[in-house]
């Protein structure tokens, strides 16, 4: 995948278009690949970082810690929201990989979350801006929507400015001007 590619996934910005994405994931797809959209919404987590989730890491775990691929830091993730969920997942799997391919005794490969992203979501009629960093910036765009705080959520991502962790999550100029139609002194 390209830069460019990068640059045009965008992060779903209705909760009805993520419920409908859970629903494709669960009908068209398989369990694992719902399970691994859940997660990376709900906690911010980089594909390739949750690709490398063994169950042993989230069995009967609410908090786990991650050290993070590109950055080498540790993160600690919490699963508490989506806990039962992703214990009754644990129950299914026979590998000792989280999500494990059907090839053998490896994790599935990021190209495969991609391909499995964009079939669930041309099942609901989403035909742009999605691939597996849609996970990470879907959870950036609605914790900052829920919490306005963006200080938090650049530590969380660990982006190295304000201005890189807003034009992740897509602060558009629209949502500025609509933050702005409200605004006197």
């Amino acid at each position: 995948m390209n830069p460019q590619q990068i640059k045009d996934v965008q992060p779903i910005r209705s909760k009805e278009i993520i419920e409908d994405m859970k629903w494709s994931l669960k009908k068209w797809c398989s369990e694992r690949d719902y399970i691994l959209f859940l997660i990376g919404i709900n906690t911010g987590l980089r594909v390739g970082d949750l690709l490398k989730l063994k169950v042993k890491d989230v069995k009967r775990k609410k908090k786990l810690k991650v050290k993070e691929g590109k950055t080498d830091k540790f993160r600690e993730i919490n699963l508490s929201n989506i806990y039962e969920e992703v214990q009754s997942y644990i129950d299914t799997v026979e590998s000792e990989w989280l999500f494990p391919s059907r090839k053998g005794d490896k994790a599935i490969s990021s190209v495969q979350a991609y391909r499995t992203l964009n079939k669930a979501s041309a099942m609901v009629d989403i035909t742009e801006g999605i691939g597996t960093h849609t996970l990470r910036k879907t959870f950036g765009y609605w914790y900052y929507k829920q919490t306005k705080d963006i200080y938090k959520l650049q530590a969380i991502l660990n982006h190295s400015s304000i201005d890189i962790t807003k034009r992740y999550i897509g602060i558009t100029q629209e949502e500025i001007n609509e933050s702005l139609n409200d605004f006197v002194l």
